[in-house]
């Protein structure tokens, strides 16, 4: 798995799936839970619909 998450995009991802899942835990819908896919995207930088598409936030490599 190569990283194709890049840093800004990945502070989003962690703090809206923090965010969805808070919401799912305090009562929120049940689709809340959700939020478990963009945190773990985050968290592991790998996204499979970016590789799906070819796109890569990582910005160029060196």
């Amino acid at each position: 798995m190569t990283a194709n998450v890049g840093n800004i995009d990945r502070i989003i991802r962690i703090l809206a799936g923090i965010a969805l899942i808070a919401w799912a835990l305090m009562g929120g819908p049940a689709w809340a839970w959700i939020g478990v896919l963009p945190l773990a995207t985050g968290l592991f930088r790998f996204c499979p619909a970016y590789r799906l598409f070819g796109i890569n936030s990582c910005g160029l490599k060196k």
